[in-house]
């Protein structure tokens, strides 16, 4: 099996605009080891070119490589802390809230803060905005149907109040979906917007060598207002974070100095 992983890098940099020099080489090049078998390609070439030409090739290389593993509340205690923060203390700091989800996947979690938001009359300054890099990803969080295992932490109650089932899939009601606007984005190759008073961004920055992972929170705390937190995964505790300009508030939650 020929894995000329520096030609596939190169590749995937000028078709895709995907630095996969950014990821942990070990886990990264086993991941597309194992993405390219199923395609039946017997070399990088070969499997960059199904990728070229067949959308769905293309689409599963995108969603096994870019991590696209989420659900509603995810690590439901950490997400309760985050809840407490942002309706008790950022809401009567600033007001009305501007909201980033980073890498949102499928969705859930910008709408799990939507849920939240729309349960508290926390005010909104726009709309909540959620990025990801992958077009498939956005499509399907922009359409919001899940399937049970993506909400096993919301309530009966919840679930009958913010989703109608469809054929054992619940569909998200609109007064939510419309609080969350989608758009393509990637974190490693592009600027970030700024003004954020919340920034949500979870499991991905693991997946990071440790130099791209720096500059992410760098530009994450550069994206925040003082006082303004960034909300990070059940595995993703910052080192130092006083070196990005951040404070821990808890053990997953970092305020800007």
């Amino acid at each position: 099996m020929d894995l000329d992983f520096n030609y596939f890098y190169t590749w995937a940099m000028r078709y895709l605009n995907l630095d996969l020099e950014a990821y942990k080489q070990k886990q990264l090049q086993r991941r597309i080891g194992t993405v390219m078998k199923s395609s039946g390609a017997s070399s990088l070439a070969e499997y960059a070119r199904l990728i070229e030409n067949d959308d769905v090739i293309r689409t599963a290389f995108l969603d096994y490589i870019t991590i696209n593993v989420t659900e509603f509340f995810r690590n439901k205690d950490i997400f309760k802390e985050f809840e407490s923060v942002v309706t008790k203390q950022l809401s009567k700091e600033f007001g009305p809230l501007k909201i980033w989800s980073a890498a949102c996947s499928v969705g859930a979690e910008p709408y799990s803060l939507a849920i939240i938001l729309d349960k508290t009359n926390t005010r909104l300054k726009g709309k909540i905005l959620a990025t990801d890099i992958d077009d498939g990803i956005l499509a399907r969080a922009r359409e919001a149907v899940y399937r049970d295992h993506e909400l096993k932490n919301i309530s009966k109650a919840d679930l009958k109040r913010y989703f109608t089932e469809e054929e054992k899939q619940y569909r998200l009601k609109d007064n939510i979906k419309n609080m969350v606007n989608f758009k393509k984005h990637d974190l490693i190759l592009e600027k970030y917007e700024r003004g954020f008073h919340a920034i949500i961004c979870r499991n991905v920055v693991i997946y990071f060598k440790n130099e791209t992972k720096n500059s992410i929170y760098q530009k994450f705390s550069d994206a925040l207002e003082p006082g303004g937190v960034l909300f990070t995964g059940a595995t993703e505790s910052i080192y130092k974070p006083e070196s990005f300009g951040l404070r821990k508030l808890s053990t997953f939650i970092y305020e800007k100095i």
